[in-house]
């Protein structure tokens, strides 16, 4: 008996992630992988999975799946308001970062996100998925990784593999750092700003701004002033890199960023407080605090033993 969810609903940008690809952005291929690592870890941990196991990511809304097959233990990460509708048709209100089975005929309605904007979808056994250069992550704007490279669509189905553990529910109760603090450190064209508009930087708010997905997220602030060139020759960035264009608001590079840029760059988020950034919904007044390379390495080895 084939065991899938069959897609009734898409829900907004749903794809498949798992923590990346490795080794090609010489390449011009960019890792991607999941936006909010822990949030992600959380929800294979729920089912018994291990963590690096391919989940269905979704952003704001998520799908609405019916469920085909034998019964299969699942669970949904994150900040998340999500029914739960049996085969007869009731309703009942899900809890999420918790595991629960479900049967031939259920649906799982992923209404929303709740003050956020990532959450995962996990099932025990894992989706049965074809992994292209050692990944699962899908990159849509190169129609790279599973369902040929592209979002979920209605109609969809969704094969995972056989459940043979459905008696070891369980519930992560988990405090998700809600402050506004984005803890940063200087970027290799700090200098290429004035001393005011770095002072500027480093002590004002600046709101997210709509133009925000998982390649980039645009802020909006007190302009910053560049003194030496609005453009560099083009380099290698990395993700949490802090671009400047001509127009002096600032660029949050993420997941699914270019692999080289030629806006110069003011600062890079610490590894640490990258699931916090990414979770920060459009109008959100962020601040950037200045660390330096020992408070960066801190914060990592703090952020990794919450796994």
């Amino acid at each position: 008996m084939s065991n899938y969810f069959k897609v009734l609903r898409p829900g907004i940008n749903s794809t498949f992630q798992d923590l990346g690809r490795f080794g090609l952005q010489h390449f011009g291929i960019v890792a991607s992988g999941c936006m909010d690592q822990l949030s992600f870890y959380i929800s294979n941990k729920l089912v018994g999975n291990k963590v690096s196991e391919g989940a269905l990511e979704f952003a704001y809304q998520g799908p609405l799946l019916e469920h085909k097959g034998e019964p299969a233990l699942v669970a949904v990460s994150g900040k998340v308001n999500f029914n739960i509708i049996s085969k007869n048709g009731e309703t009942k209100q899900g809890s999420p970062n918790t595991s629960f089975v479900v049967s031939n005929g259920d649906k799982i309605d992923i209404l929303s996100t709740i003050n956020s904007v990532y959450g995962y979808f996990s099932v025990f056994g894992g989706f049965k998925l074809k992994e292209v250069k050692g990944s699962v992550s899908t990159l849509v704007k190169a129609k790279i990784g599973p369902n040929n490279g592209d979002k979920l669509k209605s109609e969809d189905k969704i094969f995972f593999n056989k459940s043979s553990s459905l008696d070891k529910t369980k519930k992560i109760k988990f405090n998700f750092d809600e402050d506004n603090i984005i803890r940063v450190m200087k970027g290799l064209q700090v200098n290429y700003f004035s001393k005011k508009s770095q002072e500027v930087f480093f002590s004002k708010e600046y709101r997210v701004t709509r133009l925000s997905d998982r390649m980039g997220m645009r802020l909006q602030g007190e302009k910053l002033e560049n003194i030496i060139n609005t453009n560099i020759k083009s380099e290698g960035i990395t993700k949490g890199s802090i671009q400047i264009p001509g127009d002096g608001q600032p660029i949050i590079l993420l997941s699914d960023h270019p692999t080289i840029g030629g806006y110069p760059k003011i600062a890079n988020v610490i590894s640490a407080d990258y699931d916090k950034l990414v979770q920060k919904v459009p109008g959100t007044l962020i601040k950037f605090k200045l660390v330096d390379l020992s408070v960066a390495e801190s914060a990592f080895e703090e952020y990794v033993r919450k796994f």
